[in-house]
């Protein structure tokens, strides 16, 4: 299952990178800028269009910060989509602030979590994220109530 990671800092996208290999966890993951791009994904849109190549993803991890559509437009365009809401979208930003935490689950984010300041916490929250995610709880299969 592919997890899709929305951050406008390369460096934070390489960090996590690293800290998901680090973590052994063998899900493959992609990388969109900003929240049109991250719309455009999920969607198939231009350069997005092949399927083989950039797959729906199982989990999202979220930046609310990113040019163009922010982190916030971008999820709740996801949560009142019927084609993408059963994705979790997990927010993954560097924001502390409270009304961002209550907005996010508001408009239908599955965790919120800041960002880890070390290299080491952020594989500790890859690990458990993977755990979490991809071995405990039970995820739908895409397209398996469409129609």
């Amino acid at each position: 299952m592919a997890i899709l990671m929305a951050d406008d800092d390369a460096d934070d996208c390489w960090l996590a990178k690293e800290a998901l290999a680090e973590s052994r966890l063998a899900n493959e993951i992609h990388f969109v800028s900003d929240g049109e791009e991250l719309m455009d994904y999920l969607h198939q849109r231009g350069r997005y269009d092949d399927p083989k190549r950039f797959p729906r993803p199982g989990l999202i991890l979220l930046d609310l910060n990113m040019p163009k559509k922010d982190g916030r437009e971008a999820l709740e365009e996801i949560k009142t989509d019927p084609h993408l809401r059963q994705i979790p979208v997990l927010v993954l930003t560097t924001s502390k602030a409270e009304e961002d935490i209550y907005r996010s689950y508001d408009l239908g984010a599955n965790s919120f979590i800041t960002k880890p300041i070390t290299f080491g916490s952020l594989v500790e929250v890859m690990k458990t994220l993977g755990k979490y995610w991809f071995e405990i709880v039970d995820l739908p299969i895409e397209g398996a109530n469409e129609g």
